[in-house]
């Protein structure tokens, strides 16, 4: 599924705006054919979730059913054209209608789907669009569910929240990035997969493979340009798949420093005629582990940077993007070059601006706090799914350098996860894993209940630890903190002999909180946490990071260890820095010595 493009010969209709909203917490909605359109006195934006937005209507923590109903008129120009309806991610289940009739169904929130609806409307006249939305989770879905009545029969009442999850990030609902109406060509080009190649001190190569749809007697071109020079190549098409190589000497190729893209333009042609038309950016370079290193292009790379979530006042997870630019403008000021996905994958929009800013991402499917006691069948295809999917739209970013198929799996510590079941698990996750992508690392990040003995280790290709010494253990005291974990990082490396990555630690900091003397919540406890933590990290030749938790605060579900939000973030919720955010920017101002 490509992202939606606007050009000569593909259209563009953004729905986004005010749309009729209704909540459906009896979910009676079908039954009285809600579907058809519906009235409401309530209105939302969209993108955006309904919590904050609505908070006034008692949709705060609302998790459940809810429709949202729109008109528009399809152009006219969509005449004789594929039409498709398309959302960037609605969390986490949802139904479309068009005029009465269903398109379709996801079950996988934080991804873009669409259908195609051509013959549901008519170009130039009115249609009615429905969604249902509904973000309840299960056992079988990624993430999994709880509910009150489970923390009861595991008791786990000091660990439950209001509303139940098994994450400690808010279980926002709504359609979260844009809703649009495309048309294409009938003859169109339906994926392109790149690869690149450093295969010279200057030379490269981009590898195509590029697959048409409902296509006869065509040619495929491909045009890569830079700076007025065109480099063309070309290919028949045959059984609708084909792969063009294209060498570039002189070659530039893609890093933090210069995130150089190429513009690769794909054409079909048709009796001498341009039908279809993509355009994508390219950036050509390589990732890969060797020995203790990470290397970029060859060289040694030092990650620096966060976990991060997509999270604001009052749109929740809704793509805005002002905050897209204030946030990397904030990455780049403090001298980081990477964050995470933590813990789902993030608006399209965001992983191509990486792409131009030059910063790396660690891409995370939902897969978080894993419980291996509730998974089944269905817990096993909605993630390989979530992988497929996220692989198959975010393959193309050099952005991309690593895979998390997972976080913090067996969070809560059950024996049950060492008989072998979570060794299997995993084992069938990362085997499928490998099989879409053999050109990327591919991790899961580990928490201290799961340990050293955590099976993601056997099939990780970089360790990812999550840490809270200091915080959550130790509580107050850094020097018996740090030499704890000093410690553990040497026996996990000496049993893997594995490069060891820092994906989280972090201490909550209320802002404008001061003490003269060592004070947990301070903003001077936070800077000197974060501060002995990297001199432990650095201290050890086998690391290749430091990615610390929170780039900002963010809300949570209730709990009584959460003052409304998770305040592990180095900036506020409104992006203002806290006191360690001008530590972190003087500490990574400086080179890392890597040995």
């Amino acid at each position: 599924m490509l992202y939606p493009v606007q050009n000569a010969f593909r259209s563009i209709l953004d729905l986004s705006g005010l749309w009729k909203f209704k909540v459906d917490p009896q979910k009676i909605g079908e039954k009285e054919k809600w579907y058809k359109g519906f009235d409401s006195k309530l209105d939302i934006a969209v993108p955006g979730s309904w919590n904050e937005q609505l908070e006034e209507a008692g949709l705060l923590h609302y998790v459940g059913t809810a429709w949202y109903y729109k008109k528009t008129v399809i152009p006219k120009e969509y005449s004789g054209k594929r039409i498709l309806i398309r959302i960037g991610s609605a969390d986490y289940n949802s139904k479309i209608w068009i005029n009465g009739k269903i398109a379709g169904e996801n079950k996988l929130g934080f991804l873009p789907f669409e259908f195609e609806i051509s013959e549901l409307v008519h170009a130039g006249e009115e249609c009615e669009i429905v969604i249902l939305v509904n973000n309840e989770l299960n056992h079988g879905t990624v993430p999994q569910g709880i509910s009150s009545s489970q923390y009861t029969d595991e008791n786990r009442l000091r660990e439950e929240t209001n509303p139940p999850a098994r994450f400690d990030f808010s279980p926002f609902g709504g359609i979260h990035r844009p809703v649009q109406i495309i048309a294409t060509p009938l003859e169109y080009i339906n994926k392109i997969k790149i690869d690149t190649k450093i295969t010279g001190a200057r030379k490269g190569e981009i590898e195509a493979e590029i697959e048409v749809a409902d296509s006869s007697n065509t040619d495929i071109v491909i045009l890569i340009s830079h700076g007025g020079r065109i480099l063309k190549n070309a290919a028949s098409i045959k059984n609708s798949k084909v792969k063009i190589k294209t060498e570039i000497n002189n070659c530039v190729f893609w890093t933090p420093e210069n995130p150089f893209l190429y513009d690769l333009k794909v054409q079909i042609i048709k009796d001498s005629q341009v039908i279809d038309e993509y355009n994508l950016p390219v950036g050509i370079r390589e990732i890969k582990i060797e020995g203790n290193r990470l290397l970029l292009n060859n060289k040694i790379i030092y990650l620096k940077g966060f976990g991060k979530h997509e999270d604001f006042s009052t749109i929740g997870k809704g793509l805005f993007l002002p905050l897209v630019v204030k946030d990397f403008e904030l990455i780049k000021w403090i001298n980081a070059n990477s964050f995470r996905t933590s813990h789902y994958p993030y608006s399209e929009e965001i992983m191509y601006y990486a792409d131009k800013k030059g910063i790396l991402v660690i891409d995370e499917v939902p897969a978080v706090s894993l419980d291996i006691r509730f998974v089944n069948d269905e817990t096993l295809q909605n993630h390989k799914e979530y992988i497929d999917r996220l692989i198959e739209r975010d393959y193309n970013h050099p952005s991309v350098i690593m895979w998390a198929v997972g976080n913090e799996p067996n969070i809560v510590g059950a024996e049950e996860y060492y008989n072998g079941s979570g060794k299997k698990y995993w084992k069938d996750i990362f085997s499928y894993t490998r099989k879409l992508d053999t050109t990327r690392p591919i991790t899961v990040p580990n928490c201290t209940r799961a340990g050293i003995n955590d099976p993601v280790f056997e099939f990780c290709d970089v360790i990812s630890l999550n840490r809270y010494y200091g915080w959550y253990e130790y509580p107050g005291n850094l020097e018996s903190a740090s030499n704890v974990l000093s410690e553990e990082m040497d026996i996990i490396f000496n049993k893997y002999k594995k490069p060891v990555l820092f994906t989280e630690f972090g201490a909550d900091t209320l802002t404008g909180a001061h003490s003269t003397s060592v004070q947990m919540f301070t903003e001077e406890y936070q800077a000197m946490l974060l501060e002995k933590y990297i001199e432990v990290i650095r201290s050890k030749s086998y690391t290749i990071g430091e990615q610390l938790w929170n780039f900002a605060d963010f809300r949570t579900p209730q709990h009584f260890r959460r003052v409304v939000l998770n305040q592990k973030g180095i900036f506020t919720r409104d992006r203002e820095p806290k006191l360690a955010a001008f530590k972190l920017k003087e500490i990574w101002a400086k080179k890392v010595k890597t040995k």
